[in-house]
């Protein structure tokens, strides 16, 4: 289903897709961005919820400035004093973060209309052309991102990108995820497993220093599972950069698999991630602040999580660090999953 969703500054009409399975599990889509606006599944005790935090139309994504649903490129996350040097030319970004560059610093890929490619009931492909020297990176490039919901109720995200010049590339979907309704207030008593050993160590702006680090005996740790609070203000230098969790984990294993899980005991409701990429941004949103949402609801610290499946931080600078580059010609794919099952 389709339907209008507001008119951009500029006057231009952004629309809202409706994909539906057989059980009634919902996930709206918008081209603004090519974002997730919502995601409806029954409770243990029936009840509607909507997963995912958002706007009622596309000014919120217009005006908001926290990535909320968005996907995210050309490269996601931070790159060090916001700069590159690839085949010997220096290329030079705009810093939004300090002195780094976050999420490609300047023109989003979260604020611009997508084309969608192909639309099904369970389905739907945007597309996207980014022409060489968009948001200072190199290569004019085409990507496609496409939003599958199968019968199970798993939402499926795959992406495809091609390069006519060798170029940096980390794309991710930046959803904000509360299992007890995006209106439910804190997550911080939902349970997480997360399948890591490493956390990229950070140094005082949150740029990888290229150092793989342990996680063991530390509030890091979420192997054997525990609440998202229940750590989360402990005296941990790792902790106190990011004003909670917000941190690149080193996935363990390798190809299509497992990363993590959240779950809810009050709607018994539980997410569960899958992912091909060998890291993770574990993001408890510390920095949404009065953040106006859909339906009159208000959104503040903490009232979220985030799980960015992604290559890791500054990988263009780092030697040591996997992927997070598309060479020219060649055909890059990648899939992440957010399957949802309920539990009495």
């Amino acid at each position: 289903m389709k339907q209008p969703f507001g008119n951009t500054s500029d006057g231009k009409q952004a629309f809202l897709y409706t994909l539906v399975n057989a059980k009634g599990t919902q996930a709206y889509l918008t081209d603004y961005g090519a974002s997730l606006v919502r995601f409806i599944l029954r409770d243990k005790n029936g009840i509607p919820r909507d997963l995912v935090l958002g706007y009622d139309d596309v000014s919120g994504y217009e005006k908001g400035d926290s990535f909320i649903g968005a996907t995210v490129g050309r490269v996601a996350n931070r790159i060090g004093q916001g700069k590159f040097t690839l085949g010997g030319t220096t290329y030079e970004l705009v810093r939004n973060d300090g002195p780094n560059t976050l999420h490609s610093g300047k023109d989003f890929y979260g604020k611009r209309l997508w084309e969608v490619k192909d639309l099904s009931d369970n389905s739907i492909s945007f597309g996207l052309f980014s022409p060489d020297g968009d948001q200072g990176f190199p290569g004019n490039l085409t990507i496609t991102v496409t939003y599958t919901l199968t019968e199970d109720d798993r939402l499926t995200i795959d992406y495809e990108a091609v390069s006519d010049a060798d170029s940096p590339l980390n794309l991710t979907n930046h959803s904000y995820f509360n299992l007890g309704g995006h209106a439910g207030g804190s997550v911080l008593s939902q349970i997480a497993v997360i399948h890591a050993d490493q956390v990229t160590e950070p140094d005082q702006n949150l740029i990888p220093n290229g150092n793989l680090v342990s996680i063991e005996d530390t509030a890091m740790d979420f192997r054997e599972g525990k609440a998202l609070g229940r750590d989360i203000d402990k005296e941990d230098y790792l902790l106190k950069l990011g004003n909670g969790y917000d941190h690149n984990y080193v996935l363990s294993g390798s190809g299509y698999r497992e990363a993590a899980s959240l779950f809810c005991p009050e709607t018994g409701i539980r997410m569960t991630v899958f992912t091909d990429l060998p890291g993770m941004q574990v993001y408890t949103s510390n920095f949404l602040d009065q953040e106006p949402g859909k339906e009159g609801a208000i959104y503040s610290a903490r009232d979220a999580v985030c799980f960015e499946t992604q290559f890791f931080p500054d990988a263009i600078n780092k030697e040591n660090f996997p992927g997070g580059m598309i060479k020219a010609g060649e055909v890059f794919r990648s899939g992440t999953c957010y399957g949802f099952s309920v539990q009495d």
